[in-house]
């Protein structure tokens, strides 16, 4: 089979991470790394693979470790009875950094009442957070667990791998990996690159540890530095997980990965396709994507807590046959 998706980029690295880097010496640090060659991405495609992992007939991928004990677990982490929401407000308007907004009229304002209409023309468009199925994206013609595209995915819709496999929600244990917060900046600038022992490092620093069903949600600050700086075309620029880390997502067996951009690969020599780990992560992993969150109030909540964990809810639309959905995660201190 010809897969489509090139290069990477290069060994997970052990090892502790230098001093508080700057927000202008970070992609410097992190360019001067090698990359994955093409030869290396493609072997990860057969060997980190989980097809078959949990059945020919499978759909739900790694969300099969989010088991009720899981999710018993994570109820247990509710200790302050605090809410705070993950998802980045709808954006109406279009702009350098959302091609594709989301519809929003009032159709009707009275004395007895109002009605308003909302629409998504593209749920993976930068207008919303969302969540991603895996009928969404493919590599050589197949998706998650080997299903083949063609007849499968049309223009009435996903017959395999849609987003309505989770109907009944998604309740588990959250990690926030809060990366600026360990470098001692605000935000990362786009181009960085982010790698398993930066993951590791935070760990060490928070005491906490991302394992078997999951939810690991990465901030590298894409909405402060919009804050500071104003919006800028983020798909041709963010910071991101390197390619590297895909073999240490493997070996987490993490369920569910969210971050505040599309898992853009900041890519130093330009080798390689910008969603090689989000697609890599999605249609080989197994792994539910949480695309364009905001984690800048959990990073405070959890900051003032100095709690990195905490119960996480996904509730996804029942969308028949629907590629994704419109989401807004909860977190519960």
């Amino acid at each position: 089979m010809r897969l489509v998706i090139v290069s990477a980029a290069t060994l997970v690295l052990a090892g502790a991470v230098g001093p508080p880097l700057t927000s202008q010496e970070a992609p410097a640090r992190g360019a001067a790394r090698p990359v994955v060659t093409q030869a290396e991405y493609d072997r990860w495609l057969t060997e980190l693979s989980n097809w078959g992992r949990w059945g020919t007939d499978d759909e739900l991928g790694a969300l099969n470790l989010v088991t009720p004990a899981k999710r018993r677990a994570a109820a247990a982490l509710v200790r302050d009875g605090v809410t705070v929401s993950l998802a980045s407000n709808a954006q109406t308007e279009k702009g350098i950094d959302v091609p594709c907004p989301v519809e929003w009229s009032m159709v009707t304002a009275s004395e007895s009442g109002a009605t308003d209409r909302i629409g998504f023309p593209c749920i993976h468009g930068a207008g919303t957070t969302h969540l991603d199925a895996f009928a969404h994206r493919f590599f050589g013609g197949r998706m998650w667990n080997g299903y083949p595209v063609a007849g499968l995915v049309t223009r009435d819709g996903a017959a395999r791998n849609s987003v309505l496999t989770m109907k009944g929600g998604i309740v588990t244990r959250g990690v926030l990996y809060d990366i600026p917060r360990l470098k001692g900046v605000p935000y990362l600038e786009p181009g960085t690159r982010i790698f398993a022992e930066d993951l590791e490092a935070w760990e060490r620093k928070a005491g906490v540890r991302a394992g078997a069903g999951d939810a690991l949600l990465l901030r590298w600050g894409r909405w402060a530095r919009r804050s500071a700086l104003g919006p800028w075309p983020i798909d041709e620029g963010s910071a991101g997980l390197d390619p590297s880390v895909l073999s240490w997502l493997k070996r987490r067996d993490i369920a569910i990965l969210g971050w505040e951009t599309p898992g853009y690969v900041p890519q130093p020599s330009g080798d390689l396709p910008r969603l090689a780990v989000h697609d890599f992560a999605l249609a080989i992993l197994g792994i539910h994507l949480i695309d364009r969150a905001d984690f800048d109030a959990l990073s405070e909540a959890a900051a003032a807590r100095s709690r990195w964990e905490f119960m996480l809810t996904i509730a996804p639309l029942p969308i028949p046959k629907g590629t994704g959905s419109p989401v807004n995660p909860i977190a519960m201190f």
